[in-house]
């Protein structure tokens, strides 16, 4: 009987449930979306593995370091391998068309096992100078295929650069972000020694593989202690707090991303709470008549828990249901910013969680009034 009469409740007023759900929908739905776009911007932070090493110039990103630096850092106790790169940004059709490009050396891979790439393929761009390498969300993203000519205009390196697809690496599991392009560290340095000799044997950053990660930080002292005082000082540091430096140059936008994520969910707390209370205060008179009945005030709390519980219950799971729709349409539109875009388990929860803490929180005032009014005034109270 009291499941019986709390959907009558709810259903008594049809246009009224009808909006108060719809407003659930569309707020718990924003809320998993915000959140899995913050998820999103950590991804590759989260994706980074604990056995690697960054070594850049301790000034800034913008400044190389020497080639022969190397030799050096191989030479330090627990270094296993190590592995250049150099950030290369070149220009695909349009600026708009934005995607990372590196040089590396040909022993990149080795340290990323987390990318698969077929051993021909492989072979085919090692033996190829002008040879490149293409994640699979980039190739799916501009259609590339093994075999086409992949032309970039340079800015950090100018000039006009033409390099052949010799392979498409895949992520070992949908976390990995393959939005990306390597190719020869070497055919760089060998263009530069040709067209501009100041810019020639200098290396971004140096991967540094580590076989004990439990190690990483007396690595990275002793690494950064070899190039003290030189010209050229390095800042050693996890791979995982390398690119929470990039992350932290937008902290704000994270926060206000955060706060609206929050905002919404108390907007509609408040949508929720004014349309209970409207309901409670309709029903006043019922309750009183229900205490005389002998219903105790407990029970009448409950029908008005129960009401909430019963509206969020439905806005939340058609919300839930929702979220992975709405995530791919927001991937196919804003894929180029986030290739990881997928709804977390946590996520989930958490939007459950919002769903329950509205309900509870929108019906606790109008429980307490509804349990304690007198049957008397009750019964005098007009809806």
């Amino acid at each position: 009987m009291l499941l019986k009469l709390i959907l009558r409740n709810a259903l008594r007023h049809q246009l009224r449930t009808t909006l108060t759900v719809v407003g659930l929908v569309v707020a718990v739905l924003a809320y998993g979306l915000l959140q899995t776009v913050i998820e999103a911007w950590y991804a590759g932070a989260q994706a980074a593995s604990n056995a690697r090493l960054i070594t850049r110039n301790a000034i800034s990103l913008v400044f190389p370091l020497p080639v022969s630096y190397e030799a050096r850092i191989r030479g330090v106790e627990g270094v296993a391998t190590v592995a250049r790169s150099s950030w290369f940004v070149g220009i695909y059709q349009d600026p708009r068309k934005f995607f990372a490009q590196f040089a590396v050396s040909d022993n990149y891979l080795d340290l990323y096992p987390e990318f698969v790439l077929r051993e021909a393929e492989r072979q085919a761009w090692q033996r190829d100078r002008k040879g490149c390498l293409v994640g699979r969300q980039l190739a799916d993203l501009y259609g590339f295929k093994v075999g086409d000519v992949l032309p970039l205009r340079g800015t950090i390196f100018p000039g006009t650069w033409e390099f052949v697809v010799r392979g498409i690496f895949d992520g070992s599991d949908s976390s990995k972000i393959t939005r990306h392009m390597l190719f020869h560290w070497d055919y760089l340095n060998e263009t530069l020694r040709k067209t501009a000799k100041p810019r020639m044997d200098q290396v971004g950053i140096y991967i540094v593989g580590i076989a004990h990660p439990e190690s990483a930080p007396a690595i990275a002292r002793a690494i950064d202690s070899t190039f003290r005082n030189s010209l050229a000082e390095t800042l050693t540091e996890t791979e995982q707090a390398f690119q929470l430096g990039f992350i932290a140059m937008s902290n704000e936008i994270i926060a206000a991303i955060r706060i609206v994520s929050y905002v919404v969910i108390l907007i509609i707390m408040a949508v929720m709470a004014n349309t209970m209370a409207m309901s409670a205060r309709e029903r006043t008179a019922e309750y009183a008549t229900l205490k005389t009945l002998g219903f105790t005030p407990r029970y009448v709390a409950v029908l008005i828990v129960g009401e909430s519980l019963a509206i969020c219950a439905v806005g939340g799971a058609l919300a839930l249901l929702a979220t992975p729709l709405a995530a791919e349409l927001f991937k196919h539109f804003a894929g180029t910013y986030f290739p990881v875009f997928k709804v977390s388990t946590l996520t989930f929860w958490l939007q459950a969680a919002c769903a329950v803490a509205v309900a509870v929180a929108a019906a606790v005032v109008p429980a307490l009034r509804a349990s304690r009014v007198r049957i008397v005034e009750g019964l005098r109270a007009i809806g």
